[in-house]
C-alpha cells in the first residue's frame, strides 16, 4: 500500500519509551539515559530461520560466496532483509536475513494475483456492491473504484497492479467469495510454492497481526507468478485508462432500458518508481515489473525483475532505512541488481529457490525438483489468458524491452519455463 499516511506505531511506541526514560532522569538530574539509547537499536534477525533453499539462508546476516573477480557486496545496505536471485536457473546469489518474517505491505499483492488470476476471464464484468468496500482499512491506497459501477476483471487487474488500490483487491476478493476465503487460498498457494515465511491476513497487504512474508518467499512468488503472462503483462504496465463516471444524463446510474451508455476514463499511472523513473529516479535498464508496497508497520517493500542480455535477475528488498523517504528502496535494490549483473557466473550460489512440488524437470535433466525437504504441496503453476489490449498500457526500458497490454515482453521472460515447467503449460 504505496499511500498509506496513518500514524506509525513503531514512532509512538519509540516516543513513550522515550519519556518514561527520560522523565525520572530530568527529575533526579541525572544527565544520561542509556537506556533511551538501546532503544533505539534496530532489531536484530532471529537465531533460527528457515532453511528453505539452503542451510546458509537459514542464517543471519549477509551470505555470499565471492569467486576470483567478483565485485563486493555494496556497502551502505541498510535494508533488515534483501536476496539477489537469478530468475531462470533459481540460483541464489547472495542474500542477507532471506528468511526474516517481516511485514510484506503490498508485494502481497503478487501472491493475490498467483493465486486469483487464473480465476477469472479478463472480460467478466462485475458490478460493485457497497458491501465489497466496508473493510478497507483507513487511509488505504486506492484506485477509485465505486459502488453500483461495473468494471471489468481487467479494470480491476490494472487497478491491483498499476496503483496498488486496495479497493480493486477487495472487489476481487468479494468475486472471489470473500476476504476470508481469499486470505486461506493465498495462504494454501503460498504452502505450495515452498513459500512457508509467508502468513495473509489481509489479501491487500494492509497491516494486520501475525501477516508475515521474507524476502525469500516474494522472490518465489514474484518467479511463480512471471510464469503467467497476464502476470507478466500486468506487472510491466506503465499505465492504464481506468473507468470513471457514466459520461450522460447527470451521470446517473443508466436503467436497463437505456441502452448503452459511455464511462468516463481517467488516467492512473505505476507507483513502481524504478519501472518508470520519477521523483529524481531514472529507470532501471531492463527492469519488466514487478511490485512495491508501503505501510507504517512494514515501511517500504520492494520486489523488481530485469534483464540484461541472457540474464534475468530477481531482486526482494525489505524494510530499509526510510528516513530519506521512498526512494530508499529503489536505490538498494538498483544497487543490488548491479552487482548481481557484474558478479553473475563469479560467484558460488549460497542458495536455490525452491520449485513448487509436483513441478516437471526439462527433458534430458536427471535432476529431480520438488524436493520434499524443501517445498510440500502440489504444483502450482497455473496459465491465464492475456488481458485485453488498451490503448495507454505498456512500458518501454533503456535496452528495448517493450510490453503492451497482452503482449508477453521479451523471450526472455519466459525464462521459468525453462528451469521447471508445469503440467498446465
Amino acid at each position: 500500500m504505496d499511500t498509506i499516511r496513518h500514524t506509525s506505531r513503531r514512532t509512538a511506541a519509540r516516543t513513550t519509551v522515550a519519556a518514561a526514560v527520560l522523565l525520572p532522569a530530568l527529575l533526579s538530574g541525572a544527565t544520561t539515559a542509556p537506556a533511551a539509547a538501546d532503544e533505539a537499536k534496530p532489531p536484530k534477525p532471529p537465531e533460527n530461520m528457515s532453511t528453505v533453499g539452503g542451510e546458509r539462508l537459514g542464517l543471519p546476516g549477509t551470505q555470499v560466496a565471492l569467486g576470483p573477480g567478483a565485485p563486493k557486496v555494496p556497502k551502505k545496505l541498510t535494508a533488515r532483509s534483501w536476496i539477489v536471485a537469478d530468475a531462470e536457473s533459481g540460483d541464489v546469489l547472495a542474500a542477507h536475513n532471506a528468511h526474516w518474517r517481516l511485514a510484506p505491505a503490498s508485494t502481497i499483492k503478487m501472491l493475490f494475483a498467483d493465486t486469483l488470476l487464473p480465476k477469472f476471464e479478463a472480460d467478466t464484468v462485475y458490478e460493485v456492491r457497497r458491501e465489497d468496500l466496508l473493510e478497507l482499512g483507513t487511509n488505504s491506497s486506492a484506485v477509485g473504484i465505486e459502488e453500483d459501477h461495473p468494471y471489468t476483471v481487467h479494470d480491476l487487474w490494472n487497478g491491483v497492479f498499476v496503483r496498488s488500490g486496495n479497493d480493486a483487491v477487495h472487489v476481487l476478493a468479494a468475486m472471489n467469495g470473500g476476504l476470508e476465503k481469499t486470505a486461506r487460498e493465498m495462504n494454501e498457494h503460498a504452502e505450495a510454492l515452498g513459500a512457508r515465511d509467508t502468513h495473509v491476513v489481509s489479501p491487500d497487504g494492509y497491516d494486520a497481526e501475525g501477516q508475515t512474508s521474507s524476502a525469500y518467499d516474494l522472490t518465489l512468488i514474484a518467479r511463480s507468478g512471471m510464469q503467467k503472462p497476464a502476470f507478466r503483462a500486468y506487472a510491466a504496465t506503465a499505465e492504464a485508462d481506468f473507468p470513471g463516471e457514466w459520461a450522460e444524463e447527470g451521470k446517473k446510474k443508466p436503467k436497463e432500458d437505456d441502452g448503452p451508455r459511455e464511462r468516463e476514463h481517467f488516467a492512473i499511472g505505476t507507483t513502481n518508481r524504478l519501472l518508470i523513473g520519477s521523483h529524481g529516479l531514472e529507470p532501471y535498464e531492463g527492469l519488466a515489473g514487478v511490485k512495491n508496497g508501503f505501510t507504517s508497520e512494514a515501511g517500504y517493500t520492494f520486489t523488481g525483475v530485469a534483464q540484461r542480455g541472457e540474464r534475468t535477475l530477481l531482486v526482494t528488498v525489505m524494510h530499509p532505512d526510510d528516513d530519506e523517504g521512498a526512494n530508499r528502496v529503489y536505490e538498494e535494490t538498483a544497487d543490488l541488481l548491479d552487482w548481481g549483473f557484474a558478479a553473475a557466473g563469479k560467484v558460488t550460489p549460497v542458495g536455490e529457490l525452491v520449485p513448487p512440488r509436483g513441478a516437471q524437470a526439462p527433458p534430458g535433466d536427471p535432476t529431480p525438483v520438488g524436493d520434499e525437504k524443501n517445498a510440500e504441496g502440489t504444483a502450482a503453476g497455473l496459465t491465464a489468458s492475456e488481458p485485453p489490449a488498451s490503448g495507454a498500457s505498456g512500458v518501454s526500458t533503456a535496452v528495448g524491452l517493450i510490453a503492451a497490454t497482452g503482449t508477453v515482453l521479451a523471450a526472455a521472460v519466459w525464462f521459468v519455463h525453462r528451469r521447471w515447467p508445469t503440467a498446465r503449460d
